[in-house]
């Protein structure tokens, strides 16, 4: 079995709405199936009893060992407790070579899976060790390491419930939720309006105080000291006992509390010091420790919590019985558990000597023993909630408290007897203010109830309703893709939106190119979705992309097919036949949101059958009103856009929107047909966006197809009194929609410059020069730049023969180099004459057709 070209699903994608990981895997012989190798299936469940049952695929009675992967790699992930239940396996047209596809929350977990999936295959087939329960541990481990912790997961989860889109930018805490310019940003508990001067206020313990008082709202009585013997002065100074800790600490790192010696001071300063340089020593408040969570005006949960303790038993030590506290499943060595373990260190030990033990010493049965003063749960402390009991004023003195230092979301240390109270009637303090506070005490209290803190955070970020999203279109077909995205850009910037583009020319925010190249991948629709000037979003979605990785979002508001052609790159990555191609196609209309709409070209049958895979509503294009699928989707009232004479009419129901062809350039008065279906699927996709038809009348109307709003798409130019014609048509469909075009513009004589992509099959590229052979005089052949796998001179020669039978070329010239063709051809031309360039180069090319027009 060897497992090769492994690749990462991010988004939807052909198998499902799940991230997955995708393995091409080749079985040799008798491991196409399993039944071929005996004690195969016993020894692989005597390595992993978990593993799920075997199924045959389809009518084929044989198991393949590239099922086995595929089951043990979704096993293992479940056993290591990853929330995972999709995976598949997929014979492709190659004999023994199979598509594995495995679902993941994390990327690295998934892969590591895989690799772990394939050694237990290995060990079962060569009947060799397989270690599961290190596999596990590896898997959980890793897990931990990389996902979300229990505060920023609470967060993203919340989202996630109000369908707010969401992305983490980092490997760390770092997410940013919604999309363009209605995004926000977290890092852990801390919101993206949170300034920087706020958090700074919060991490200086004593400037916090001095604010605080200023506010009015009790703190206690400290300053800042340089040495231990300092700390001591300014505790005989404020009055013993006091609070040892870091002027700008958090999690309770190298706080003391309740010093009451020289000797204690000692160790605690030791302590301290060991976090930060800048120590401070102050008032030791007396009292229960209660932590108060507020998220912008209002306190939305409130914990007591206490200091890491056991209870005696007569019978085991301190050491003992804190070894067993630390048993309890609850309890890890980071956040991603609810409660921390806890730990001996020189701070445990000066606390068990002031109460007269130290770690082997038996404390008596019911003797509560005291681990540490800070009761932070990073510390081993527990947590009770106490969210229903806090006294309106202590709520609103927390509230103070976080609005005097700025902090969006605060947690509020509070130090008195109960919350019951007003604060003046117990002579409690506040005695820290934290930013971006931990969330775990309040998710998962030791005691008492959860607390949705979460969804109070999304909830302070986004108004409800607001889902964070702005219009996403997502444009695919064989032809017509990039003029068609150009177009709903143009309409919706004229409706006032700040427009992201992508295509195969570039990323566009705004009008201006940001990126060149082929941008018609996830990677770049992604970009796009991160700009925080981008209102819309129009993305042409090519097939390569959603291949390699999937969608860049997991919802369109719109999705667009044009067509389906059989010239689109069949054959690679196992895409062998157009209905293989529609199936890959039709994921942008299969992840529409529910109140979202798919256009769909309903004189393609291929196409207009998506209709049954779309969860939104659907409007049908399509030239002629009569087509069965047009009239029978009005009939039911539905929304349809079609050609009456030269007008084109949006349709639904007895309402109709009319805008004259002759108020669209781009299609030459309705001439030039591929481009009156571009305009029909733009309309359709600006009317579900809800753009209003003045602006589409006028949006229209200023589009032009030239080199600079639409390069290589059917840009027009005047040369010496010949019609000169620049196109990007690469595969049959296009080129027979191109020479149907051509034939409505009248000319003496008619040339072609064309050349092949060698990534097509040899039919769709002889299949080119077919159709051109019976439409064009003068047919000058190129090389392209790349041949893309192919010989030199071998696509050459497969154009040649396509025009073999040619009815009406009566010349062909073969010429090496796309600029010297294109030379070839301008240098022919005379007045009334009309010339096809088929561009390979596009930029390149349209950039030396125009400085050869200037030079005349």
């Amino acid at each position: 079995m060897e497992v090769s070209r492994i690749r990462a699903l991010r988004g939807p994608n052909l198998w499902s709405h799940h991230t997955a990981i995708e393995a091409v895997v080749t079985c040799a012989g008798e491991e196409c199936s399993v039944a071929n190798l005996p004690g195969f299936e016993e020894r692989l469940r005597a390595r992993f009893p978990g593993l799920g049952p075997l199924q045959a695929l389809g009518h084929d009675k044989a198991i393949s060992i590239a099922q086995v992967l595929e089951l043990a790699a979704l096993g293992l992930q479940a056993q290591a407790g990853c929330p995972v239940t999709f995976s598949r396996t997929t014979q492709t047209v190659e004999p023994g070579t199979y598509q594995v596809v495995v679902e993941y929350t994390e990327e690295a977990v998934g892969r590591l899976a895989l690799e772990l999936a394939e050694a237990l295959c290995q060990a079962a087939y060569h009947d060799t060790a397989f270690d599961l329960n290190g596999a596990l541990a590896q898997l959980s481990e890793l897990d931990e390491d990389v996902r979300l912790g229990p505060s920023t997961g609470a967060i993203v989860d919340a989202a996630a419930a109000r369908n707010i889109p969401y992305r983490r930018l980092t490997d760390g805490s770092l997410v940013l939720f919604g999309w363009g310019s209605r995004q926000r940003r977290i890092q852990a508990a801390e919101i993206d309006r949170t300034s920087a001067i706020a958090e700074s206020i919060a991490q200086d313990k004593e400037l916090t105080k001095k604010l605080l008082c200023a506010a009015g709202v009790p703190v206690p009585f400290g300053r800042a000291v340089d040495s231990a013997d300092d700390a001591w002065a300014a505790a005989l100074e404020i009055g013993l006992p006091v609070v040892v800790k870091p002027r700008d600490g958090n999690q309770g790192k190298g706080v003391t509390v309740n010093v009451k010696s020289r000797e204690h001071m000692q160790v605690a300063y030791a302590a301290a010091i060991g976090f930060r340089d800048d120590i401070m020593v102050e008032r030791f408040l007396p009292g229960n420790d209660f932590r108060l969570l507020v998220v912008g005006n209002r306190m939305v949960a409130a914990a007591r919590r206490d200091p890491p303790q056991v209870v005696g038993d007569g019978v085991h030590s301190v050491r003992e019985l804190v070894d067993q506290v630390n048993r309890d499943p609850r309890r890890g060595s980071g956040h991603a558990t609810s409660l921390t373990k806890i730990r001996f260190d020189d701070i445990a030990l000066a606390r068990l000597a002031l109460q007269g033990y130290d770690a082997d010493s038996v404390p008596p049965l019911g003797q509560r023993v005291i681990l540490r003063n800070n009761a932070n749960l990073s510390t081993g402390g527990t947590a009770t909630d106490v969210t229903d009991d806090v006294h309106p004023e202590i709520a609103a003195c927390a509230v103070a408290a976080a609005q005097m230092v700025g902090l969006d979301i605060c947690g509020v240390d509070m130090v008195c007897d109960s919350v019951l109270k007003p604060m003046e009637e117990q002579g409690g303090g506040i005695v820290e203010v934290n930013a971006a506070p931990g969330l775990r005490m309040h998710l998962s209290p030791s005691y008492g109830k959860s607390r949705p803190v979460g969804e109070a955070i999304i909830d302070s970020m986004f108004a409800k309703g607001d889902d964070g999203r702005i219009p996403v279109v997502a444009v695919t077909g064989t032809n017509g893709k990039t003029t068609t995205v150009r177009l709903i850009a143009h309409l919706l910037a004229h409706s006032g939106l700040r427009v992201g583009m992508t295509n195969t020319d570039g990323v566009y925010v705004e009008g201006r190119r940001i990126d060149t190249g082929d941008c018609s991948g996830p990677r770049s629709a992604r970009n796009v979705l991160l700009h925080p000037d981008v209102d819309a979003a129009v993305f042409e979605t090519a097939r390569g992309g959603v291949l390699r990785e999937g969608l860049a979002f997991d919802r369109c508001r719109v999705a667009v097919v044009t067509n389906i052609g059989s010239g689109d790159h069949l054959g690679l990555n196992y895409i062998t036949t157009v209905e293989d191609l529609a199936v890959l196609k039709r994921v942008i209309v299969q992840n529409v949101a529910d109140d979202g709409v798919a256009v769909l070209n309903a004189a393609d049958p291929i196409v207009a059958a998506m209709a049954l895979n779309c969860r939104g509503a659907v409007t049908f294009f399509g030239a002629d009103r009569q087509h069965p699928v047009m009239a029978t989707h009005r009939a039911q009232g539905k929304r349809v856009v079609y050609v009456d004479g030269g007008t084109l009419v949006a349709a639904e129901g007895k309402t109709e929107h009319r805008i004259a062809l002759s108020g669209a350039p781009v299609t030459r008065g309705g001439k030039i047909g591929f481009q009156v279906e571009n305009v029909m699927a733009s309309v359709a996709a600006a009317w579900a966006l809800g753009i209003d038809w003045d602006v589409i009348r006028a949006a229209l109307g200023t589009f032009a197809n030239d080199s600079d709003n639409a390069p290589g798409r059917f840009n027009v130019f005047n040369y010496r009194g010949a019609t000169l014609i620049a196109d990007y048509g690469h595969n049959p469909d296009a080129i027979l929609a191109l020479v149907r075009a051509v034939e409505t513009m009248p000319a003496k004589r008619r040339s072609v410059v064309i050349s092949g992509a060698g990534d097509r099959r040899d039919e769709d590229i002889r299949q080119q020069t077919q159709i051109l052979g019976d439409a064009f005089d003068r047919v000058m052949l190129y090389q392209d730049q790349c041949q893309r796998g192919r010989e030199d001179g071998e696509v050459l020669a497969l154009l040649r023969s396509g025009l073999s039978e040619a009815k009406r070329t009566s010349a062909v010239d073969e010429i090496r180099g796309e600029f010297l063709a294109i030379d070839t051809a301008m240098q022919s031309l005379s007045e009334g004459d009309l010339c096809l360039i088929l561009v390979d180069q596009v930029d390149e090319a349209l950039a030396h057709i125009a400085r050869r027009i200037r030079e005349g």
